[in-house]
């Protein structure tokens, strides 16, 4: 596996290869479509990366009451994905986050920094307007405008869930360059054709968009 300076070393014995999913979530309200998308990622037995934004850990505690802290990541993540959208805990029971590895977002020495970083692609949910700006424009002020920046020019699947409204011409121009770049803009719009009855059925609809853009295969809508 690469380290954290995206040299590629030997696995060590019993490894298998590991080729994940980047999920960058940005300060963007709509923190449920992160979980959403996560559950369904590791529900379809896919690895995966984490990034989240120092301004998204303000509104996933605001949106969910949950505090997501690097040094307890993997107790926070747990909550966090067995909550249900509505904001109720324990909905999806004790979610599995063993193929998850996460990131630091000033951790700028991380693998997906670097393009040598063997991933399959990337997924921003929530994209906040800021962050499509920094994306758009190749700012890489964090670990996940830097891992988007690598994403388009080593050619990988890029998907950025914008969540803002109205849209503004300044964010709609670099909404165009991200599309003339290669991603896949997919606003976090809800549709109501599939029979939702529930704040949850919304939510795993919008994921399963997500997750249609990726090629991964899930059962969030019928």
């Amino acid at each position: 596996m690469p380290d954290r300076l995206g040299v590629v070393n030997p696995l060590k014995p019993g490894e298998t290869a590991r080729t994940p999913w980047i999920v960058g979530v940005s300060g963007a309200s709509g923190t449920p479509y992160a979980a959403a998308v996560l559950r369904g990622l590791l529900d379809a037995g896919e690895s995966v990366d984490l990034v989240v934004s120092r301004a998204s850990r303000l509104t996933l505690l605001d949106e969910t009451g949950i505090a997501f802290r690097d040094a307890h990541w993997r107790d926070d993540l747990r909550e966090w994905l067995a909550r249900g959208a509505d904001g109720k805990p324990g909905v999806f029971g004790d979610v599995r986050v063993d193929g998850v590895r996460h990131w630091a977002a000033g951790d700028l020495a991380a693998g997906p920094s670097s393009g040598s970083y063997p991933v399959k692609g990337m997924l921003i949910v929530p994209a906040s307007t800021a962050c499509v700006a920094g994306v758009a424009l190749g700012l890489s002020k964090d670990l996940l405008q830097r891992a988007a920046s690598v994403t388009l020019k080593e050619g990988r699947k890029l998907v950025v869930a914008v969540r803002e409204t109205p849209l503004n011409g300044q964010t709609l121009r670099h909404l165009v360059t991200l599309d003339d770049a290669g991603a896949t803009v997919l606003p976090a719009s809800p549709a109501f054709y599939a029979g939702a009855t529930h704040i949850q059925d919304l939510v795993d609809f919008v994921a399963g968009r997500v997750l249609d853009a990726a090629g991964v295969g899930h059962g969030l809508y019928r």
